[in-house]
């Protein structure tokens, strides 16, 4: 039997008596960190370094960090109230210099004849103004001028028209596309809430619109260098931010590619009708994207990429193979029911890249299925090989675990061909001792229900050792990843008579 080999021990040593020395290459149990990232604009006012990546330090940091009412605070708060425990960093960025505001208004055009409280929603956050009918429509707007100052945390400025004195105009205060999506209305509480608008107060409101140009992203995604993010709450979803974040996560080139190993996904939201969703979603194919699509809800999209990303962070890190179907958000408003997507509808998003929800009878917003934005191969034919999140989750898993057992166990190991006589202890192993090493993991990963048919797995294991390069091992891994269960049919075969029995 030949020595045993030693990491640190000198084979030397002549001093006695005992030294004992570690060998951690059976023992490693350790999981990754799996970060949340937060990509969104700040306001001058903010304290974050444009396109500087830094920790999160819960919500007020990120109102110190990014300005009150920044798109990066409002994202920050959605996310910090569905996942209050995950790491999450930011990814500040500043306005680009190209950049409009987007910019809309209220406009009274008739005094209230009885006191009530006006519900006016901005960005999915309620203002409330009490009015009496002794107010004129230039106090009313006056007021609420007044009232909206004394709420920061809104994403718009206000300010009386200088023309029109009965009109107030809102400014987003981040200059960009995102502040189209700034949705204002009255009442979105209903009558439930006992919101109405208090008789004879005659309104008009034009929507928030002419916001221009997303800033660039590319530098600022260059700067996070090789820190991993499995989880990237993106507010844009233009197509150039979108291909520059595909560019980021590529499998070719980018975090997915065999030279980086960093993983990560990206969430977005996009506000549209059944037909404008569609045609948003066929344009897209990136399995590293999912972008949830809605229509009607007061919360701006980049507030419900948050929601979405932390609801996804929070289940995947408690097992990234379990479907994510019914995992609830925690900010997204619901929209009206006239607005929501029936069953034909959805199901039709599902064929188009674009991820759903299901609204429950308290309005509480449940993911239905997460998809990628994937839909075809390289020969534009379809492909649903990485249609599901859970896929891209579970891959990340199982290769990360797999890293783990090689940098683990072999960092330091000499190789020699199959049939050479190895004694065990010391630092020499095979295709095959490789192999076994292989299968077990496999097998300890199908116990715990992220893969399936471990005999399968091995019939179809190769591992062997490179025929020009004698220092390399080349892996072939066929593993079945678990799959989840989403449709449940039944056929309800009934009748109305009772079969007779034998006596």
């Amino acid at each position: 039997m030949g020595d045993i080999s030693f990491p640190n021990i000198p084979q030397n040593l002549r001093v006695p008596l005992f030294y004992a020395d570690l060998d951690p290459s059976k023992a490693n149990t350790g999981q990754q960190t799996q970060r949340a990232l937060i990509v969104g604009q700040i306001l001058s006012s903010g304290s974050g370094t444009p396109g500087i990546p830094r920790i999160c330090q819960g919500v007020s940091d990120a109102k110190a960090v990014g300005g009150q009412g920044s798109m990066l605070a409002l994202m920050t708060a959605a996310y910090r109230k569905r996942d209050p425990f995950g790491e999450v960093w930011y990814l500040p960025l500043a306005d680009g210099a190209s950049s409009v505001a987007a910019v809309g208004s209220i406009n009274f055009t008739s005094p209230p004849t009885a006191t009530g409280v006006l519900s006016l929603y901005i960005g999915g956050q309620v203002v409330s103004l009490v009015v009496t009918p002794s107010m004129t429509t230039a106090q009313i707007a006056t007021a609420l001028v007044a009232q909206i100052g004394t709420l920061p945390d809104l994403p718009v400025t206000a300010a009386v028209d200088a023309t029109v004195t009965t009109k107030v105009d809102l400014t987003a205060k981040n200059k960009g596309l995102a502040g189209n999506d700034i949705d204002l209305q009255l009442n979105y509480g209903g009558t439930q809430a006992g919101e109405s608008t208090p008789a004879g107060l005659a309104t008009t409101i034009v929507a928030m619109t002419g916001g221009l140009v997303a800033p660039d992203v590319v530098d600022a995604l260059a700067n996070l260098g090789d820190q991993q993010f499995d989880f990237i709450a993106f507010a844009y979803t233009d197509s150039t931010s979108l291909a520059a974040l595909q560019s980021f996560l590529s499998t070719q080139t980018g975090r997915w590619s065999w030279s980086q190993q960093l993983y990560g996904g990206g969430y977005a939201a996009y506000r549209g009708t059944l037909g404008t969703l569609t045609t948003f979603g066929v344009t897209r194919n990136d399995e590293h994207m999912s972008i949830m699509g809605f229509n009607g809800s007061p919360t701006p999209s980049w507030v419900i990429a948050a929601d979405y990303a932390a609801a996804v962070a929070v289940a995947a890190r408690a097992d990234p193979a379990q479907p994510l179907q019914t995992v609830t958000l925690a900010t997204m408003q619901a929209p009206p029911l006239a607005m929501r997507f029936a069953l034909t509808d959805r199901n039709t998003l599902l064929y188009d890249g674009i991820s759903t929800f299901s609204v429950a009878d308290d309005g509480t917003i449940a993911i239905e299925n997460a998809i990628t934005t994937y839909q075809k191969n390289s020969f534009g034919d379809a492909d649903d090989s990485y249609l599901e999140v859970e896929t891209m989750n579970t891959l990340t898993y199982v290769l990360r675990q797999l890293k783990s057992v090689v940098t683990t166990k072999y960092a330091r190991k000499k190789l020699a061909a199959d049939g050479t006589r190895v004694v065990p202890g010391t630092n020499v192993v095979t295709p095959s001792i490789i192999r076994a090493d292989l299968v077990a993991q496999y097998q300890t990963m199908e116990e715990n229900g992220y893969v399936q048919g471990s005999a399968v797995f091995a019939q179809g294991l190769i591992v062997q050792q490179n025929s020009q390069n004698p220092n390399r091992v080349d892996v072939l891994y066929p593993a079945i990843l678990i799959d989840q269960l989403r449709i449940f049919a039944l056929l309800m075969q009934f009748s109305n008579i009772v079969p007779a029995t034998s006596s």
